[in-house]
């Protein structure tokens, strides 16, 4: 009878239960949701108003209140370096997608229009970034290398299939789009580089 009545191992009473997992998963997706909504505001934010814009008024377009915004980012310093990395992530992450789903020159074409928005970001936050004390420069150094490696793989994709001539130098695309983002001073130099882009990919195929 005793047995019966015995009570479950001291060990089952810590065991999480579904329920329990799911409620303590919860906060981290929408603490993630929320990081993400104050990087997409914020990108949007500095571009119309430069790298000076209040977090304040990010905190307001995010609905998510300063104090949820400043437990994410407690300083503008630390939004910006975190919008900033975001725009490198989301190229070498678009380098894997865009190989996956279109053909190796559309991939590569693609992937060079979304580097001419990348620059628009890093014309208005690398400056800021670049005047901070604690080696923030390498944060930007240190992109180089992903953006590099993520165009060689496209470029190296299309000379493959034999879209693009053998003897390109993909960092020499990159070189044309930065040179003409940087010496134009129109507000529309974006749409002067995507049209690059095109005459770039034109240039590239194999001379017959």
């Amino acid at each position: 009878m005793l047995d019966n009545c015995r009570e479950p191992p001291v060990a089952t009473f810590f065991l999480p239960t579904k329920r329990s997992q799911l409620a303590r998963r919860k906060p981290r997706a929408d603490a993630q949701r929320n990081r993400q909504r104050i990087l997409e505001v914020a990108k949007e934010a500095c571009t119309r108003s430069g790298a000076k814009t209040s977090l304040d008024d990010i905190a307001k377009q995010t609905d998510v209140g300063p104090g949820t915004l400043y437990h994410h980012f407690p300083t503008r310093d630390a939004l910006l370096e975190a919008v900033y990395r975001t725009e490198v992530e989301k190229l070498a992450a678009a380098e894997r997608k865009f190989a996956e789903a279109i053909p190796p020159i559309e991939a590569l074409r693609a992937w060079m229009l979304l580097f001419v928005d990348y620059i628009a970001t890093k014309k208005i936050i690398a400056p800021a970034l670049n005047a901070l004390v604690g080696g923030h420069a390498k944060v930007i150094e240190a992109s180089y290398a992903q953006i590099h490696e993520a165009i060689r793989a496209l470029v190296k994709r299309a000379i493959e299939s034999g879209d693009i001539r053998r003897d390109l130098d993909a960092v020499d695309l990159l070189k044309a789009l930065v040179g003409v983002s940087y010496v134009a001073t129109s507000p529309d130099w974006q749409q002067s580089a995507r049209r690059l882009v095109d005459i770039l990919i034109t240039g590239s195929r194999p001379i017959k």
